[in-house]
Parts: C-alpha cells; sequence; structure tokens
C-alpha cells in the first residue's frame, strides 16, 4: 500500500517516513477499525506499531485499499506500549 503524506498535519521531523513504514509494515501491528460509518467510503484505521529500531508509534490513517493517508503520528503512551506488548507476546 502507498503511503500519502502530502500536506500531514505533524511534524515529519520527529517522526520520518522510513518509521511510518516500517510500523505499517510491523507484522505483529494491531489495528483497530473505529465503528464510524464515512461518507466518502474510505475507512479509518489506528494502528500500534513498532520500527526496526524499537520505535514504539501510534498512527491514524484512512485508506481506500490501495493509498493510506496518514493523518496523526506519535509515540506510544505508556498503556498502548503495554497493550501492544502484550499482543506481540501472544504470537511468539
Amino acid at each position: 500500500m502507498e503511503l500519502d503524506l502530502i500536506d500531514v498535519q505533524f511534524d515529519l521531523q520527529n517522526i520520518k517516513p522510513r518509521e511510518l513504514e516500517e510500523a505499517f509494515e510491523d507484522p505483529f501491528a494491531v489495528r483497530f477499525l473505529p465503528d464510524n460509518e464515512r461518507s466518502d467510503n474510505a475507512s479509518r484505521y489506528y494502528t500500534l506499531g513498532r520500527t526496526v529500531a524499537d520505535r514504539y508509534l501510534f498512527l491514524s490513517f484512512s485508506t481506500d485499499g490501495k493509498s493510506a493517508r496518514v493523518v496523526a503520528a506519535r509515540e506510544m503512551s505508556d498503556a498502548e506500549q503495554k497493550f501492544y506488548d502484550r499482543k506481540y507476546a501472544e504470537f511468539r
């Protein structure tokens, strides 16, 4: 899936595009789909993923199935990281 990073509302100096790709490609990433129906037929997801350098990221993005438009990206909170680690331990 192609990432759309045009006109993002967060600082790409703090989180590099490669780190976003790594979090998306994380085989143990946890993805959530909100309950809201959207009029533009795009799905909005939240992802908890980890980069190759062990950076834990929270991502919010919408997708039409072909490309993903990142809406927000930040470091995971402590609670989110514990949740991710718990889910990761279930797969190992």
